[in-house]
């Protein structure tokens, strides 16, 4: 009899990774799936077998078809969603899947809702759950206050909308930035995106995220972080973030996802806005999130309760919250500092390059857990950071330049983590 296998495609580095050596603690054999071979996670020597697969983001067909040959294999018992053309695929071929393997993962159409923020806010107003001040470019007239311009759709597919799309999946990372009293020019923002995005009033408050674990509508296993740094001095996806226990935040996420019913892991990115004390909504992430280390470091071994949903298998044990405990991500930790060197905002204050460094040292003698580095499985830590010594000295264009001509606002992560 085979042993039990669980596919692991590649999304971020720490999830990932968190994943092969959280199922390897349990005995369950991963096959690594990747488009780069160079992926640390291949380095792991926690990943039992490694297959190259075509990039989902050019190839979305042939991505999908991989990853169903992988589950008609006799072994394999099911597929962790880690990023977002993952669960796309998973989502919108569940029929497909469900007959070799188990679905632990929502439906096309609640995922639909879930990268669609007019859907997702309209049904977070519905669940009495606060969203930050939206709205189409379109309906913009003033530009009065600080804004961000980002994209309406988490992933833009020509599932989602009729707009004339190059290809099924386009990337929407990234987002623009835009100053008090400056308007921009909206056809060239429009331009950049691909398709009418949105405008967000800026807010500057403490971010939190959820990470959950449903099962058809009701929680199984929930818990929550602060964010305290992020890739860039200005906020990005977290690199520095601590457990915590707020009660509201338990019931704003179980308000939202009950309203949804839905099923499978979730990573929800929630801000605290410092004039309403309310906390908004910024974006759902049906899948695994990139920090999920920080929960195994406190006990939450979620790989290992998605496997025991996926197998029928009772959940746990699921320990009580212990907040206060803290994880980094050395190689993002060197991002934000290249940040405070380097980058000039226009929104957001400037910290003391002096200070920054000091904090960031002080907290990583302090707090000594981390979300890749392992000295029993070193090799995907020195590959991350070489990955990202390479990103740093290898020019590239974000998705959210406008094009040329003329010249537009610096495009910017969004103000909000992203924990892909």
């Amino acid at each position: 009899m085979p042993r039990s296998t669980v596919v692991v495609p590649t999304g971020s580095p720490a999830s990932t990774i968190a994943c092969h050596r959280s199922f390897a603690r349990q005995g369950i054999r991963t096959i690594g799936a990747a488009s780069d071979p160079s992926a640390p996670a291949f380095r792991s020597r926690h990943c039992d077998e490694r297959v190259v697969v075509d990039d989902p983001m050019t190839n979305v067909t042939a991505y999908k078809d991989a990853l169903l040959a992988l589950a008609a294999r006799a072994d394999v018992e099911t597929i962790v969603p880690l990023s977002e053309p993952d669960i796309y695929v998973l989502a919108k071929y569940r029929d497909a899947f469900a007959e070799h393997i188990a679905t632990p993962w929502p439906s096309f159409e609640t995922l639909r809702t879930i990268h669609d923020r007019d859907r997702l806010f309209a049904v977070a107003r519905d669940a009495g759950v606060a969203v930050p001040d939206t709205r189409s470019l379109d309906d913009v007239d003033a530009w009065t206050d600080d804004c961000v311009v980002k994209s309406r759709f988490a992933l833009l597919s020509s599932e989602y909308t009729t707009d004339d799309l190059p290809a099924e999946l386009v990337d929407q990372e990234g987002a623009i930035f835009v100053p008090a009293d400056e308007r921009p020019d909206v056809d060239r923002l429009r331009a950049a995106f691909g398709h009418t995005p949105h405008v967000q009033r800026f807010v500057d408050g403490t971010e939190y995220s959820l990470g959950v674990l449903y099962d058809d509508g009701e929680p199984v296993v929930e818990t929550q972080k602060r964010i305290v740094r992020g890739v860039k001095y200005y906020h990005g996806p977290s690199v520095y973030h601590e457990t915590v226990d707020i009660p509201e935040l338990e019931t704003f996420g179980r308000d939202l996802l009950t309203e949804l019913d839905y099923h499978g892991p979730a990573d929800i990115d929630v801000i605290r806005n410092p004039d309403t004390g309310e906390y908004e909504l910024l974006e759902i992430n049906p899948r695994f999130w990139a920090t999920v280390q920080l929960e195994i470091h406190a006990g939450f071994d979620f790989p290992t309760y998605y496997w025991q949903l996926a197998t029928d298998t009772p959940v746990g044990p699921v320990p009580d919250p212990t907040p206060g405990i803290r994880s980094h991500a050395l190689a993002g930790e060197l991002s934000y500092l290249l940040s405070v060197a380097a980058d000039d905002h226009p929104v957001c204050d400037h910290p003391s390059l002096l200070a920054a460094t000091r904090n960031v040292v002080t907290s990583t003698l302090r707090d000594r857990r981390f979300d890749v580095l392992d000295a029993r499985d070193p090799v995907p830590f020195l590959a991350t950071i070489a990955n990202a010594v390479r990103s740093y000295t290898t020019p590239s264009q974000s998705p959210t330049t406008p094009p040329d001509p003329e010249p537009a606002p610096d495009p910017q992560p969004p103000n909000a983590p992203d924990p892909r």
